[in-house]
Parts: C-alpha cells; sequence; structure tokens
C-alpha cells in the first residue's frame, strides 16, 4: 500500500542507510546513556505499583488478589518480565526501560522512515527519545504509557509491512500488538482501533477486492481481540474476575467521569505549558510539520496515517481528562513524526530557493541545536544529580527515597512472611520491603475521591487490614499520597489514629528533605519533625 501512495519525486530514502542508521543508534545511545546513570532512582509509586504487582506475579499470586487497582495487566506481566531478568530493584526495573525506549526510537524511525526520507526519519526519531525523558513531564519512569507507545508502535510498524506484502501473518502479528496496547492500560484501545480503521481505509484505497479486504481485517480483528480474551480467561481461571472486573471496568468509568469538560481543559491549558518548556522550536517544526500536508505532495500523501494517529492518540491521551504529565507518552510518537516532516518539509523548501545547496541542510541543523539546548537546560538532572537528587529535583516532597529507608528497616525487622499496611498511596514501599500488603488496596486514593464507591472501599480496607493484623503500619502524613477532597469521608483517618494508637507502637520517623533524617527505636518516640509531612512506621505491640 505504501508503495502505491509514495509521491513520485520522493527521495530515494536509501541511499545512506548507514548513514541515517549510525544517526538513530547515536541517539539511542545518548538517550539510553542518561536514564543508565539515573538507573538506581527510587521507584515512584506508579512504578512500585507495577513493581509490586510484577513482583506477586514471580511468586505465583495473581493481579487484583493482593493488588487493587484500574489499570489493566499487562503492564505488571511487563514488569515480571524485566525483573525476572533484570532482577528486583529499582535499578533492574529502568534497565528495561531502557531497552523498552530504545524499542520506540527505533520504532518511530522505522516508520517515519517507511513514510519520508531519512532526514524526516532521524529527527522523528530524536524528537520522540528527547520528549521520552523530559523530567518535568515523568518520562524517566518506567509508566505503563512506556509499555502502550511500544506495542502501538509495533502494531503500526507491522500494520505497514503487511499493506505491502499482504501476508495475513503480518496482520495477525499487528492486531496482537494492538490487543497488547490495550491490556497494557485501557488508553491503548484507541491505537487498536486506529489501526483496524486504517487497515480497511487502507485497503478500501488500494481497490483490494472485497473478501481479500474482509479477510485481512478478520485476520487482525482476531490478533487484535485475544490478548483481552485470553487475560480475562487467565484471570477468570485464577479466581479474580470479579476484583478485575469491578476495578478496570466500574471503578475506572467513576474514575474517568470524576473531572468535568472545563476542569478538563484547564489541566490541558497547564500541561501544554509545561509541554513548551525549553522547546519552542521544536514544536514550532511540529506545527510546521502539520501545516506543510497543505503544500507539500509528498506529505500530503500519508496525511491520512499521521494525522489519524494524531487524532487518536489525542483521544488516548484524553482518557478521564485528567493529562498527566507521563499520559503525553502515547501521543509523543506521532508528534514525533510531526517533527519529522516539518524538517523534511522546510529542507525541500529551502532546496526550491536559489540559495546555495547548503542552505538545505540549515532545518536540520536548527533542529540539532534546539536538541542540544533542550539537553543543556536540563544538564542538573541527566548529567550532574545523583539518582537520588534527581528524585528530589523531579518529584519534590513525594516520600519515595524515604520508601526506601522504611523498607529496609522492615525487611532487617520481621521474617518473610510478616505483613505490612501503607496508610497513604506508596505502594512502591511493598515492592522494596519484600513484604505482602495487609490489604488489597495499595492506594488509598479512591478511599477519598469524589466518587460512589468511596465509603465502601474505606470499610473493605478497614476490615481487611484488622482481620490481616499486620506486623507494621507505614502512615503516610503527606497529602500527595492522599490527595483528599473537601467533601473525602474522614472515617478513614479516625480509624487510622484509634487503630495505631491501640494497637501499635512508633519505631520509626522518615523526615525526608534536601538532607533526609531517619529515628528508630526510642529515638522515634522523641523526634521533633522539621516539618508536618513525615512518613511514620508502627509495629504490632506484643
Amino acid at each position: 500500500m505504501l508503495s502505491q501512495v509514495q509521491a513520485p519525486n520522493a527521495p530515494n530514502k536509501r541511499s545512506s542507510p548507514r548513514r541515517e542508521y549510525l544517526a538513530i543508534a547515536l541517539v539511542i545511545l545518548l538517550i539510553a546513556g542518561i536514564r543508565f546513570r539515573l538507573r538506581a532512582m527510587p521507584l515512584e509509586r506508579d512504578e512500585g505499583e507495577y513493581a509490586y504487582a510484577g513482583q506477586l506475579i514471580l511468586h505465583g499470586i495473581p493481579p487484583y488478589q493482593l493488588a487493587y487497582n484500574m489499570k489493566l495487566p499487562g503492564t505488571y506481566a511487563a514488569y515480571a518480565a524485566i525483573m525476572a531478568v533484570f532482577g528486583q530493584t529499582a535499578a533492574g526495573i529502568h534497565l528495561g526501560v531502557i531497552v523498552v525506549n530504545a524499542a520506540c526510537i527505533l520504532l518511530v524511525f522505522l516508520i517515519a522512515r517507511s513514510l519520508w526520507d531519512s532526514a524526516a526519519a532521524v529527527v522523528a526519531g530524536a524528537t520522540f527519545g528527547l520528549f521520552s525523558i523530559r523530567p518535568q513531564l515523568l518520562g524517566l519512569a518506567g509508566h505503563a504509557t512506556h509499555f502502550v507507545a511500544l506495542a502501538a508502535l509495533l502494531s503500526l510498524y507491522l500494520l505497514l509491512r503487511a499493506f505491502d506484502s499482504g501476508r495475513l501473518s503480518l496482520f495477525f502479528s499487528s492486531g496482537i500488538f494492538s490487543g497488547m496496547a490495550l491490556t497494557m492500560k485501557q488508553p491503548g484501545f484507541f491505537f487498536l482501533v486506529f489501526a483496524g480503521l486504517y487497515l480497511l481505509g487502507g485497503e478500501w484505497g488500494a481497490n483490494t477486492p472485497w473478501r481479500k479486504r474482509l479477510k485481512n481485517f478478520a485476520v487482525f480483528a482476531v490478533g487484535g481481540a485475544l490478548p483481552y480474551i485470553l487475560t480475562c480467561l487467565i484471570l477468570l481461571r485464577a479466581g479474580v474476575f470479579q476484583k478485575f472486573w469491578f476495578w478496570t471496568f466500574s471503578y475506572a468509568r467513576a474514575y474517568g467521569s470524576e473531572l468535568s469538560l472545563s476542569e478538563g481543559l484547564h489541566q490541558f491549558a497547564n500541561r501544554m505549558e509545561l509541554q513548551k518548556e525549553h522547546i519552542g522550536l521544536i514544536w514550532l517544526l511540529i506545527v510546521f510539520g502539520m501545516a506543510a500536508f497543505l503544500w507539500d505532495r509528498k506529505l500530503r500523501q500519508q496525511a491520512p496515517f499521521v494525522l489519524g494517529m494524531l487524532g487518536f492518540s489525542f483521544l488516548a491521551l484524553s482518557m478521564g481528562l485528567y493529562f498527566r504529565g507521563h499520559y503525553f507518552i502515547v501521543a509523543y510518537p506521532v508528534l514525533a513524526m510531526l517533527a519529522g516532516a516539518g524538517v523534511s518539509a522546510a529542507c525541500d523548501l529551502m532546496r526550491r530557493t536559489t540559495l546555495p545547496k547548503v542552505a538545505a541542510a540549515a532545518p536540520v541543523i536548527l533542529f540539532g541545536l534546539a536538541f542540544a539546548n533542550a539537553l543543556y537546560a536540563e544538564r542538573a538532572v541527566y548529567f550532574a544529580a545523583s539518582p537520588h537528587e534527581a528524585c528530589r529535583e523531579i518529584y519534590g516532597i513525594n516520600p519515595f527515597p524515604e520508601a526506601i529507608g522504611i523498607a529496609d528497616y522492615i525487611r532487617a525487622h520481621s521474617d518473610a512472611n510478616a505483613r505490612l499496611a501503607v496508610l497513604g498511596s506508596e505502594p512502591e514501599i511493598y515492592f522494596h520491603s519484600q513484604r505482602r500488603s495487609a490489604t488489597g488496596y495499595i492506594y488509598t486514593y479512591p478511599l477519598v475521591e469524589d466518587q460512589p464507591y468511596a465509603s465502601v472501599m474505606q470499610s473493605e480496607f478497614i476490615r481487611e487490614v484488622e482481620s490481616a493484623a499486620p506486623e507494621f503500619v507505614v502512615y503516610v502524613l503527606i497529602d500527595r499520597s492522599w490527595l483528599k477532597r473537601p467533601r473525602s469521608d474522614d472515617h478513614i483517618f479516625e480509624w487510622a489514629d484509634t487503630y495505631t494508637r491501640e494497637h501499635y507502637s512508633l519505631v520509626g520517623i522518615a523526615d525526608g528533605g534536601n538532607h533526609d533524617i531517619y529515628a528508630w527505636g526510642q529515638e522515634a518516640k522523641e523526634y521533633r519533625p522539621r516539618r508536618p509531612e513525615v512518613v511514620l512506621l508502627y509495629q504490632r505491640n506484643r
């Protein structure tokens, strides 16, 4: 299909393959090097969730049995696979994310190369690599959106190859990876829909016989449905399907309807301000790339694919209208391709002028300067800060470094079968301590949200904790670990104060900041924190 829609005057993309592959290899090495230097950065809470659920999987415990959450379990399985290869540590997890990110960069490059010329392909890959590590958008962490992007890009790359070859196995494989994008996280659904619609549209435009069109689509659809169907069957057999369905459908629907459209648009505007910081020129290239579809024949013939991908990427980004920084990772592939298209179109325009031929390289040089400036602007995190310092720079008072110190104490003062309850949304403590949770509520956010299940969830949380009578209770007195609303049910806090006072003794305080302070045993009881935001560790009275 691509060979039928290529512009006749498109540059020869294969004239210097060594040069373009060397360029993208250097980009991958640079981005991977930055990530590798910071591989020991403490896990943040989303990573802690995936790591703990993956750790449970490696011990034969299915998702949704000891770890409730609304996300689909594909990322849990991906983390389990990463930890099986690289080890159950923060560094091991981040090594796996390096591989995932490198694969995404390469796939963005390969897709752009199949659409346009080598300059567009290298710029697209470099742009995605740069965008995917931006600290203020939490790109250095191993979020589910990295895995959604990888599965979606694999699906689209295989789909484009399937159009050229007509091989049913490629249509099926494309469907498989589209389905995997969904199982990684719900926004992946939109990439499954996009790939299916593009398949139908592309087949129609190529004048393929209707029977072959339906056959190709049916094979793709079977592949697309298979990962979710297998997930449901596995969880049904494991006896956790009811919990899975409640959390990933019923609660997820309630969570996704909490924000109004106006609140969502306000969040989007705020996030877009962060998007432009230090990379304004690259965003101009993205806009220029979109505008170039109006006059550039070479680009226009690929408009259905790129603009369709842009629209569905925005839908994936917009689920729930929260627009958190790492959600943008699912939109970065197509934005990177538009940056590549912008550079390619600008180079073509320069070739048509009376300026010296060397002027055609000016857009590439400008992009290189913008890329270098973005790296320089974040040099403190990328090249100077220690992993601990980088974590503080990015996440502020969030207790991710303290989670390691607290977990180390728990592991040293309890046996492997001891249970733990964290009053707060810090599942990374379960992972680091290698102790199982006394409750499936590894996040306490749902307990205080303005949603219809909140009070029932509080009662279940309390019942599970009291029934397990955990050896340790971690009480996180940091608002970001709760996000209490004005209309939140306060019963959980009243219970927590009473329960810890009657059954537990304070054995530790983690007072984080520029200089972390830990107080243990008797010292913890006498310690006066520097600020109210601390993490308390309680041990059950004997």
